[in-house]
């Protein structure tokens, strides 16, 4: 890998899988980068992929240094050829420029405005420290993708898989007080496309993902039907991709409670964090035996490791 921001960055998704499951039996490996520094940057507010990646770096033997732009940065200029006499202090090319001479790997985390969808999705702020650092990046999640978040995910289905046959996994949306990006969803069906499971997608009308990432994938608008025999359900809100950044319902019974659990096949139910309890997922399943967002949780780690433990060769 020369970066890693999304499944098409990685020769053998399978093998990454394999590879971080191996290192959560025998994570510490303390001479493996010993003496390299990783610079984590984060451009927005973060607590599992902040620490997980911290904790990642450490157990390799390297250094991680955390800049959160926000507060300890300069407010940075994107934008090419402006004349720079206003509130932004900085410019990217400078900024990652210094960047790239100061780590080994870089880890950037950046979220979408939400406002315009063909700025966001061009992944302007990420692509923009790949460019002018010099250095592999590592995104911690981005306008549109949460790879390092799927890359657990797909880790904690194979963990609990061990049957011969695919098992049924269904994405389904929930209601949310605010707009929310596609990140999450988009970077999770992205992997799932890649991994031996039968993957659906349930949500409203109106929350269609980009074809880039849904494409050919089953959308089922009743989420009961959906549901039906599912082995694995991911419960995820995001915002409204056609009307871009809208919300387009709030209809709470799309809450996922034991009467969505009942027409599964006992699935285990997972989440990203943070989730808004009752609101999202209801305390009956995540207090219960068939949740396991917070294994999702730990597995962070080991994905964020395997993951710099390419780039650091």
């Amino acid at each position: 890998m020369k970066n890693f921001t999304s499944v098409k960055d990685v020769k053998d998704p399978g093998g990454l899988v394999k590879k971080a499951l191996e290192i959560k039996a025998n994570p510490f490996t303390p001479d493996f980068a010993r003496g390299k520094r990783a610079g984590l940057i984060f451009l927005n507010p973060s607590l599992r992929t902040r620490l997980s990646s911290q904790v990642a770096v450490q157990n390799l033997g390297a250094e991680a240094i955390v800049l959160d732009i926000g507060k300890d940065g300069w407010a940075l200029e994107f934008q090419d050829g402006v004349k720079m006499n206003g509130s932004k202090a900085e410019h990217i090319k400078e900024a990652a420029g210094v960047i790239g001479q100061y780590f080994d790997v870089l880890g950037v985390r950046t979220f979408p405005e939400l406002k315009d969808r063909n700025t966001d999705y061009s992944e302007q702020l990420l692509n923009a420290f790949i460019k002018y650092s010099g250095l592999p990046v590592v995104s911690l999640e981005s306008a549109t993708r949460h790879p390092l978040q799927s890359l657990a995910d797909w880790m904690t289905i194979e963990e609990h898989w061990k049957k011969a046959e695919k098992p049924k996994v269904v994405i389904t949306w929930a209601p949310h007080v605010k707009a929310l990006p596609q990140a999450v969803p988009n970077s999770f069906v992205e992997w799932m496309r890649e991994a031996p499971v039968d993957l659906t997608i349930t949500h409203p009308e109106g929350y269609e993902l980009a074809e880039e990432f849904a494409g050919g994938v089953p959308v089922e608008y009743n989420q009961m039907k959906a549901l039906e025999g599912a082995d694995f359900v991911y419960v995820k809100n995001w915002s409204s991709y056609e009307q871009y950044g809208q919300i387009l319902s709030q209809d709470e019974s799309w809450s996922f409670g034991k009467e969505q659990l009942a027409v599964t096949n006992n699935a285990k139910i997972m989440h990203c964090l943070p989730v808004r309890r009752n609101l999202v997922i209801k305390d009956e399943i995540l207090d219960g035996p068939n949740a396991i967002h917070l294994q999702q949780a730990k597995n962070r780690v080991y994905s964020a490791q395997a993951v710099f433990a390419e780039l650091f060769r």
